[in-house]
């Protein structure tokens, strides 16, 4: 083995190695982020989320037990004595039932997290967030810091998070975690906040230990935070847990997160942007975004009293996909099993409608970016598009069988199609600009899908 001297001229390959090490090296600690906002949001978004644009959001704790009003039942009743709350205790209820009595009754016994899994990937969504905490304080995992409080230790005996998280990974489909930052009940949190947030003894003992547990034993690709709106960030002490979670964490090159940190981050700080529960801007946004909505229109966790006029309608879920997608958002769409682990079948439906509506037209939706139109208002028309192709997504039917587009500016080389049908679409240049598409003519039961039709045009500016 030949030794090199000090100065001597390494061969050509080994040089650029060295090079290209140093080089790597250089960039790795370039990408070394500190604990302030400014650093943490110039951390790019990893791929994968913009692409996934569809996922799965799902609601399930001991709230889920009552299933009354909502998942915010424990507040409700005590912590604002809702007079309402508190007869439906009185009348379903024995004297002196407390909320953690409905721990037990959490049993999840008939949850089948492959089943779960199944019906997801059938859904087309790329990602599912389960909650792992609400605000409840309870925990679907065995925390080390939620003693007699956790799935392990009451109700189910199992643990939640680590089963659904195996199933859906199998199929391919990206992981998240719900994790509420703050609990409505919890002492230290109480103690915290009577001190004006000047102490942090609930951070340290609970949020923290909490947060980085979830990271390290479940690697999760989105950490969706949330209920942060009573403190600032410097409370929870959000940029170091952030700055861990880019730098040093065992997903750090992966991992998205949202803008729930602190009172004064949501649309301002993070990773992309919720901004609210049920965000649709008017306009692109020039940052990331998701939207996330539930299917039963009142509640985000499951209610016995839920009736069918609240329940969104699959042609209101898809033109809510559709238009968020063409704003560059991603669409979160929530379930809540019951508290034996069921999905209703109307949930089930719903999906399921949105999984078939992208088998045909997810080519317009997964990994499509903004067109340089948004929207054509008079035709009810959604852009997106996908390297050379151009997607016109239409929610009306129109009555003399023509869409007109004004937007698009066509070329020698224009094709148009259908997707869901095999033959090229006829068209003509609309005279005052655009142009004139013939649709299929034919029975309704005949088209590819049954609402929200997708052209395909190539060759168009």
């Amino acid at each position: 083995m030949k030794s090199w001297a000090v100065g001597a001229r390494l061969p050509l390959l080994p040089r650029l190695l060295l090079v290209l090490g140093a080089a790597e090296w250089a960039l790795g600690a370039q990408r070394r982020y500190t604990p302030d906002w400014p650093s943490l949001d110039s951390r790019p978004l990893p791929d994968w989320f913009d692409q996934a644009k569809f996922g799965v959001f799902v609601h399930w704790g001991v709230f889920s037990v009552p299933a009354w009003g909502s998942e915010w039942f424990w507040w409700h009743w005590k912590g604002e004595g809702s007079p309402q709350y508190q007869r439906f205790m009185s009348d379903n209820y024995p004297p002196g039932f407390s909320y953690a009595d409905f721990g037990p009754l959490f049993t999840a016994r008939f949850f089948l997290p492959e089943g779960w899994a199944d019906l997801f990937q059938a859904a087309g969504a790329k990602y599912v967030v389960l909650t792992t905490k609400h605000h409840e304080g309870f925990t679907n995992w065995p925390s080390s810091v939620s003693w007699n409080w956790n799935a392990k230790d009451v109700g189910p005996h199992r643990d939640l998070v680590g089963e659904l998280g195996t199933a859906v990974r199998k199929r391919n489909i990206r992981y998240g975690l719900y994790h509420s930052l703050f609990e409505w009940f919890h002492p230290l949190y109480l103690l915290d906040k009577k001190n004006g947030f000047k102490t942090q003894y609930f951070v340290f003992g609970k949020t923290m230990p909490e947060l980085y547990e979830l990271v390290n034993r479940y690697k999760p690709d989105l950490i969706w935070s949330d209920g942060d709106w009573e403190s600032p960030d410097s409370y929870w002490n959000s940029t170091d847990f952030l700055s861990w979670l880019y730098n040093d964490s065992p997903v750090k090159d992966e991992v998205v997160v949202n803008d729930r940190w602190g009172f004064n981050c949501s649309c301002h700080h993070g990773g992309y942007y919720n901004c609210e529960d049920k965000f649709q801007p008017s306009s692109l946004p020039n940052h990331k975004w998701e939207m996330c909505t539930s299917i039963d229109k009142r509640s985000w966790g499951y209610r016995r009293t839920m009736s069918i006029s609240e329940v969104a309608s699959e042609s209101e879920i898809i033109s809510e996909l559709v238009q968020t997608v063409s704003l560059g958002g991603n669409y979160l769409l929530n379930i809540g099993p019951t508290k034996d682990g069921l999905i209703l079948p109307i949930f089930q439906e719903r999906l399921l409608a949105v999984g078939k509506w992208l088998s045909i037209s997810g080519e317009a939706i997964y990994a499509s970016k903004p067109w340089r139109v948004q929207l054509e208002k008079n035709e009810s028309v959604w852009y997106t598009s996908k390297e050379s192709a151009v997607y016109a997504i239409f929610l009306k039917w129109p009555e003399n069988g023509v869409l007109s587009l004004k937007s698009p500016k066509t070329t020698s080389a224009t094709q148009v199609t259908m997707l869901g049908i095999q033959k090229d679409l006829k068209w003509s240049t609309n005279p005052p600009g655009g142009l004139l598409i013939y649709l299929p003519q034919l029975p309704p039961s005949a088209l590819p899908v049954e609402f929200a039709w997708t052209i395909k045009m190539m060759g168009v500016e």
